[in-house]
């Protein structure tokens, strides 16, 4: 089935995987942009080069984390992984990195940037889907290590499967139904009004794994709490997966484009709803703002905490936040890059290894003690495995969902 997909998505992705909403909070001076005009890689990578030395100093690990277009200050999924790589430079003030920017989000062209500095670093981390193709890169340039989050790599364009490694990879998977479900629980236990929704990007297996557990979460909800909350989905923003099936959701259509999905937030709050998932990178940000605009509706972050992008003026829109924690991941393989221990593997992350999760902490959530009780009591049934959710490709739709 992965193969399938895979393929599939080679003829259909033309922007990155950013899943999430949020506004811009990082220091972006030492981005590079990348796009497929010769010499800019280069240009890019002497334009960083003074940045990047001053992050740190001596023979350390030289890093590149390549990303999609909406860069490393994306304050959602780039950014996740760019403060991965920025922990571990802190740690290793010997290590440098330098960010570049992939302006197109074109998935051949993501990877020609890769290809075009690869070269030049011991690490290149490289952030989403569209950068699958980097296999074949890796397998030309074995003395150099990737790191790949959100796919498993390809190679010839066929994605390999789990035990077809590539010893200088480490590509890894997230389990985002989990995250969902979390959120889906979360809107269900906290609405007034009784509908609920999720905003989506493009219907990438990600984003369809996010809707897909929302709307899990919200039946395990209304099933063991007694509850009737509806999930809202507006037609005409339904969206066609990789495989070109109708997965439903709102979908905006692409992951930067804040004006539709302002009106798509409108459209939902003119439902009724009042509290929405977000999980459409920067084409959230027009969903937080038509929140902060409406009376009485609140949002549900993505990927990170996004509590801080909730605020609004002395009162805050934010619930809480379904987490993918891709810093640890990047982290945590930069350090076996160092020690002496890395090793490509193809691996699913999930609640298991507390690689899905949600905002519980004090002063970062809106939910009531009871609803996180309740949605901990939850989380402990989806690390044992008596919840499973329903994923874009394991077989389980919403609609067959059951525990």
């Amino acid at each position: 089935m992965k193969k399938a997909l895979a393929l599939a998505l080679a003829a259909v992705m033309t922007f990155s995987l950013a899943a999430c909403g949020g506004e811009t909070t990082a220091d972006n001076s030492s981005e590079a942009s990348v796009s497929t005009v010769e010499g800019t890689v280069e240009e890019a990578v002497e334009s960083t080069g003074e940045e990047a030395a001053q992050e740190g100093s001596g023979e350390g690990l030289k890093i590149a984390i390549v990303s999609s277009p909406s860069g490393v200050d994306d304050g959602s999924f780039n950014q996740d992984n760019y403060n991965g790589v920025l922990k571990f430079i802190e740690e290793n003030p010997s290590a440098t990195v330098t960010p570049i920017r992939e302006e197109s989000g074109d998935s051949a062209a993501a990877v020609q940037a890769v290809a075009d500095v690869v070269a030049d670093y011991d690490v290149i981390v490289c952030c989403g889907f569209q950068f699958a193709g980097i296999g074949d890169v890796a397998q030309e340039n074995p003395d150099t290590k990737f790191i790949l989050i959100d796919s498993w790599p390809t190679i010839g364009g066929t994605e390999v499967t789990e035990d077809q490694v590539i010893d200088n990879v480490y590509a890894a998977y997230y389990a985002e139904q989990e995250s969902g479900f979390y959120a889906g629980m979360a809107a269900a236990l906290s609405t007034t009004t009784g509908k609920v929704a999720v905003v989506n990007g493009i219907a990438y297996p990600s984003n369809v794994n996010y809707q897909y557990g929302f709307e899990c979460g919200v039946k395990y909800a209304n099933e063991t709490e007694g509850l009737n909350v509806e999930v809202v989905e507006l037609p005409s923003y339904a969206g066609t997966d990789v495989t070109g099936a109708n997965v439903g959701g709102n979908y905006v259509g692409n992951f930067s484009d804040e004006a539709t999905g302002k009106v798509l937030g409108n459209a939902l709050i003119a439902e009724g709803v009042d509290i929405i998932f977000v999980a459409a990178g920067a084409s959230g940000n027009g969903v937080f703002t038509a929140a902060k605009e409406a009376d009485g509706v609140m949002v549900i972050g993505c990927d990170v905490d996004q509590y801080d992008d909730g605020a609004n003026g002395d009162t805050n829109v934010v619930l809480t936040s379904g987490l993918k924690v891709m810093h640890d991941t990047v982290y945590n393989a930069l350090n076996t890059v160092k020690d002496g221990t890395f090793a490509g593997a193809n691996v699913t992350l999930t609640a298991a290894t507390d690689s899905t999760g949600y905002v519980s902490e004090e002063g970062r959530n809106q939910l009531s003690a009871e609803a996180i009780e309740k949605i901990d009591a939850a989380q402990a049934k989806l690390k044992s495995g008596e919840i499973v959710p329903a994923a874009n490709f394991n077989g389980i739709t919403p609609e067959t969902f059951t525990w």
